[in-house]
């Protein structure tokens, strides 16, 4: 029999001690500070998607992460680590999250998931993960995005404890896809694979993503996206192809260059999300 954490009076669990606490917890602070008891559904920008985010609706409240319970200040440069609650013009609520916790931060993997856990708990039952990534296509060049067909989780972890079986067969909602090529038919899709990071795939290790079927690589979403089918959510993944991977151009992998491939695509990618938001 499992122990349940003993926690002093007046403070929150950690997502290490009891997540379903923390992110119940974490929704009660969005609520109060949002205004808003429930919200519709959960977008995370990812590296390159942050100057898109302007583009989805009016922002009614925007928060420090670190204003609500269980969340990490960001580590990275890029990451803005801030929640938006946003009116679509659709008239939905959209929680959206700039920038997102990485395993590779050290925080444990309760963490990089609390942020989907959070808007399950706040109502949410649709989640947009979005990522910067490098590509296996030769034909995507940066700043294509490509819708995640599935993905191979690399990481050695997983969110779920103990006997938990979920069925991953059609984690990325075909529903959700079909729905973006309606508004994109030009979209792509691929296998997405995760790393754990933080240091880049070497060409061997892209090599090998190829040969197990990834065509995209980068170091989230994968463990998002299983925590979010958990929940009962409906998930849809859009990467953004920042640069070839590693060993297919013959250049060395820049973080700056992830950014800048996601400011120079800002209008297009922030201009599909308000339409695939539109129509969730």
């Amino acid at each position: 029999m499992t122990a349940t954490p003993v926690v002093p009076s007046g403070q929150a669990p950690s997502p290490a001690q009891d997540p379903t606490a923390a992110a119940a917890a974490a929704a009660a602070d969005l609520a109060r500070l949002t205004g808003r008891d429930r919200h519709d559904l959960l977008l995370v920008l990812g590296s390159g998607w942050l100057p898109a985010v302007d583009l989805l609706g009016r922002t009614e409240a925007d928060l420090a992460t670190t204003e609500v319970h269980g969340f990490a200040a960001p580590a990275v440069a890029g990451h803005a680590g801030r929640i938006r609650s946003v009116r679509t013009a659709s008239g939905a609520s959209a929680l959206v999250l700039l920038g997102r916790t990485h395993l590779y931060e050290g925080h444990g993997v309760e963490a990089v998931v609390h942020g989907v856990r959070t808007a399950a708990a706040a109502g949410c039952r649709t989640v947009v993960l979005t990522n910067g990534c490098g590509g296996l296509d030769p034909a995507w060049s940066p700043g294509t995005p490509v819708l995640i067909s599935d993905h191979i989780n690399l990481t050695g972890a997983s969110p779920l404890r103990g006997a938990t079986f979920v069925d991953c067969t059609d984690l990325y909602a075909p529903r959700l896809r079909a729905l973006c090529r309606a508004i994109d038919p030009s979209l792509a899709e691929g296998v997405y694979v995760q790393f754990r990071g933080p240091q880049y795939e070497t060409p061997a290790e892209v090599r090998m993503a190829g040969v197990i079927g990834g065509q995209l690589v980068g170091m989230s979403t994968a463990l998002e996206a299983i925590a979010a089918r958990e929940a009962g959510m409906e998930v849809l993944g859009l990467s953004l192809v920042t640069n070839l991977a590693a060993g297919l151009s013959g250049a060395p992998l820049d973080h700056a260059e992830v950014l800048e491939a996601g400011r120079a695509a800002a209008q297009r990618m922030g201009g599909l999300l308000a339409e695939v938001v539109g129509q969730l």
